[in-house]
C-alpha cells in the first residue's frame, strides 16, 4: 500500500487532521470543465480560462524555486477520458503532484453506475500513487437547489463516500467542496449555473491550498458573502427563462445528439511550464 502523505484526508476547515505543508515541483491537473477553469475568464486572454487549478499552481509556486505546471483538463470529458488518455499523458510528465477530478459529467446521466465510476477512479489514483506522486482529489459540490443537477444529489453523495474511502486506502489529499458553504451562494456561479465565477474559482483554489496543508493569506476565503436581496417574482421568472433558452436548452440538445462542449478541444496547457506570476 502506498505511504500516506502527511495529514491526508483533509480539507483545512472541515478536516480532522491538519496536513503538514510541503513543496512540489511538478504539478499536473487532469479533469473536465471544472479543472479547465470554466467560467473564470483570463484578464490577459479572453479566449482562455484560468480556474482553480491554475490559481492553486500560483499559490504552490511560492514554496519552491520553480514549479512546473500542466493542465490537461478538457470541458465535457467523462471519467473514462480523465482516468485514461489524460492520466497517461500526465504520468508521462513525471509529476510529483496530480489533481484528478472527474466523474461529474458521468453522474449527470440517470443510469450512471457510481460504484463502477469509483472503481475506475481508484484504479487511476493507484497508478499515480505507485509512482510516488501525491494525489489531490475533490468531492462534488452540494447540488441542492440547483436546476437539473440538483436531481443528482443522491448519486453525488454516494460518489463522495467512495472518494473519501479511496483517499483513505490510497493516501490522498481531499478538497471537500461539499463543505464549502460559500458555494451555496449563486453569486459564486456563472450564468449557466454549472460553472463557477472567478470568485468561486479563487475561493476553491484557496480551499485546495488549505487541503494541502498551507495557510491562505486571505483568511476570509471561506466566509459567506453578505446577504443579498432576492429578485422579485417577475425578475426571477425572466432570468430563469433566459437561462433555459441560453444554457439548459443547448445542454439538453447536446446530450440528445451525443455531442459534448469539448468536442475537438485539446488541453490548454499540455506540457509542464514554469508558473511565473499569480494566475488571473
Amino acid at each position: 500500500m502506498p505511504s500516506l502523505p502527511s495529514g491526508a484526508l483533509v480539507h483545512g476547515e472541515a478536516g480532522s487532521v491538519r496536513p503538514a505543508p510541503r513543496a512540489w515541483s511538478r504539478y499536473v491537473a487532469v479533469g473536465d470543465s471544472f479543472t479547465e477553469g470554466m467560467s473564470d475568464a483570463s484578464p490577459h486572454d479572453p479566449d482562455r480560462y484560468v480556474g482553480w487549478a491554475d490559481r492553486l499552481a500560483s499559490l504552490l509556486a511560492a514554496h519552491t524555486d520553480e514549479l512546473g505546471y500542466a493542465n490537461l483538463a478538457v470541458r465535457g470529458r467523462k471519467l473514462a477520458d480523465v482516468a485514461g488518455p489524460q492520466l497517461d499523458a500526465a504520468l508521462a510528465l513525471k509529476p510529483d503532484l496530480v489533481s484528478i477530478v472527474g466523474g461529474g459529467n458521468d453522474i449527470l446521466r440517470p443510469r450512471a453506475d457510481v460504484d463502477a465510476l469509483a472503481a475506475r477512479l481508484e484504479e487511476a489514483v493507484a497508478r499515480v500513487r505507485a509512482t510516488g506522486a501525491d494525489v489531490l482529489m475533490a468531492t462534488p459540490t452540494d447540488p441542492v437547489g440547483a436546476p437539473i443537477i440538483g436531481r443528482t444529489r443522491g448519486r453525488a453523495a454516494t460518489y463522495i463516500a467512495h472518494i473519501w474511502s479511496i483517499a483513505q486506502r490510497q493516501g490522498c489529499y481531499v478538497l471537500n467542496q461539499w463543505a464549502c458553504d460559500f458555494l451555496k451562494d449563486w453569486r459564486m456561479w456563472a450564468d449557466d449555473r454549472i460553472h463557477m465565477t472567478s470568485e468561486g474559482h479563487r475561493r476553491v483554489a484557496l480551499a485546495a491550498y488549505a487541503a494541502l496543508g498551507h495557510d491562505p493569506a486571505e483568511a476570509d476565503w471561506h466566509v459567506p458573502l453578505p446577504p443579498q436581496q432576492p429578485p422579485g417574482f417577475v425578475a426571477g421568472a425572466r432570468e430563469h427563462g433566459r437561462w433555459a433558452r441560453e444554457h439548459a436548452g443547448p445542454w439538453v440538445r447536446r446530450r440528445v445528439q451525443g455531442r459534448s462542449s469539448g468536442d475537438g478541444r485539446t488541453a490548454k496547457r499540455p506540457t509542464l511550464l514554469p508558473v511565473e506570476h499569480p494566475a488571473g
